[in-house]
């Protein structure tokens, strides 16, 4: 049986704590490996939603073991309010179902004012980061200068890192001209949630090795998208991590070979959160109309969405890209009653067309999308669990973006509701 690696196959907010949900109850354990508190996973069991951020969406179902990996930027305050969240829903979250990665490294409050002191600087051209420091956090890890969670079990070595930050992240803040911080007020707070988070720290690669020798199933979750990819998106527009399938191994601390079969979750149209290019944008009616429908608003933010048509060319290169073997695709219901339905099949740059997206940012902003025009369907598709129960047009349109995308859908979303999933293919079947 395969382990399964779920990433997002657009820009994000593609349901994917949905699936992972719906997933888990075939797998024992479920790990988070990249992004941060940034990330935003609704789940809606039994009538009760669940909004997540920085918990794996397996957490709330029962008998299951989470682990957010070394890949995460992981903020504890953030952590104990999620935590203290889900308990009052009656989730039953501890130490012995909930570990984190003794060398995952924190977001510390200097990282959140330094994000937002640079994003006012930036003016018109901001590039659309929640403010919560994900990015800084993920700077400081590659510069190496970044607190641990196991430094916050040796404080002679935590005041002496603490400082090094600060003489580096004090200097920024005065360049932008916000105000500096004293180590104490790091410290303090540090030295306060230390006992309330250690108990949680575990040696997660060595745990995930045990598991995965006795035979366990693991089911590793992405965050973002992957047009968010540091490398692979629409850069600079995009988030400080690698959302590709290719980190979820590196994320937690296991080979590649851990992973087995990749499942790229897309709704069946697109949206984006922020700034950057979106060559299928709907500023019109119908997009207000598919906005409304989907409820296109940031389960972190509660910005509104940019909402367009499929865009086939995004994800086809998504699945390239990020060694996708199956998709998962979500909310074919908002599309119910459109008297027709585009989809962008390429684009047209310069005069030329292409059938990929280009990495230069000029380029992007450029493009223009070549649609094709399908027939839409009056019948409800809301609820659906079987394949049988789809107006035939509807089953028309899945079937020609598999052949667009070069990709089997394995999954079929048609409701945010858990058992509102039709199966096609068993991910862990493989």
């Amino acid at each position: 049986m395969a382990n399964v690696a779920v990433v997002g196959a657009q820009w994000g907010d593609e349901g994917k704590g949905k699936i992972v949900d719906w997933l888990s109850s075939r797998a024992d354990v479920v790990v988070r490996f990249q992004g941060g508190h940034n990330a935003g996973h609704t789940l809606v069991i039994n009538g009760v939603t669940y909004k997540l951020s920085l918990l794996p969406s397996g957490v709330v179902r029962s008998g299951k073991l989470s682990v957010i990996g070394n890949g995460v930027v992981f903020d504890p305050w953030a952590f104990l309010k999620e935590v203290e969240g889900i308990r009052e829903k009656g989730v039953d979250v501890n130490p012995s179902n909930l570990l984190v990665a003794e060398n995952v490294p924190l977001i510390l409050p200097i990282h959140g004012a330094i994000d937002r002191a640079r994003e006012e600087a930036r003016g018109a051209s901001k590039i659309g980061t929640t403010g919560r420091g994900i990015g800084p956090a993920y700077e400081d890890k590659v510069a190496r200068r970044a607190i641990r969670l196991c430094d916050l079990a040796d404080e002679a070595l935590l005041a002496e890192k603490v400082d090094q930050l600060l003489f580096h992240h004090n200097a920024s803040l005065r360049g932008l001209g916000a105000a500096e911080i004293k180590p104490d007020e790091l410290l303090t707070p540090l030295k306060e949630v230390a006992p309330k988070i250690l108990p949680y720290m575990a040696v997660v690669w060595k745990r995930l090795d045990e598991l995965r020798r006795a035979g366990k199933r693991i089911l590793f979750e992405g965050a973002q998208g992957s047009m968010l990819d540091i490398d692979h998106g629409t850069y600079p527009f995009v988030t400080s991590s690698n959302t590709l399938a290719g980190n979820a191994a590196t994320g937690c601390g296991m080979g590649p070979r851990a992973v087995g079969y990749v499942l790229g979750i897309c709704k069946a149209y697109t949206t984006r959160v922020g700034s950057g290019p979106f060559p299928t944008e709907l500023t019109d009616d119908i997009g207000e109309l598919i906005g409304q429908r989907g409820k296109e608003f940031g389960v972190v933010t509660g910005r509104k969405r940019r909402c367009g048509w499929f865009d086939a060319v995004l994800v086809r290169q998504a699945i390239k890209t990020g060694g996708i073997d199956g998709i998962a695709l979500t909310k074919l219901d908002v599309l119910d009653g459109f008297d027709e339905i585009k989809v962008c099949v390429g684009y047209r740059l310069d005069g030329q067309e292409l059938d990929h997206y280009p990495a230069g940012q000029s380029a992007q902003a450029r493009v223009e999308p070549i649609y094709e025009t399908f027939e839409g369907w009056k019948e409800s598709t809301q609820g659906a669990r079987s394949w049988a129960e789809l107006p035939a047009q509807a089953v028309k349109y899945v079937r020609h973006i598999e052949e667009l995308i070069q990709c089997p859908v394995a999954l079929l979303s048609t409701s945010p509701e858990r058992d509102d999933t039709i199966l096609m293919h068993d991910p862990f079947a493989d």
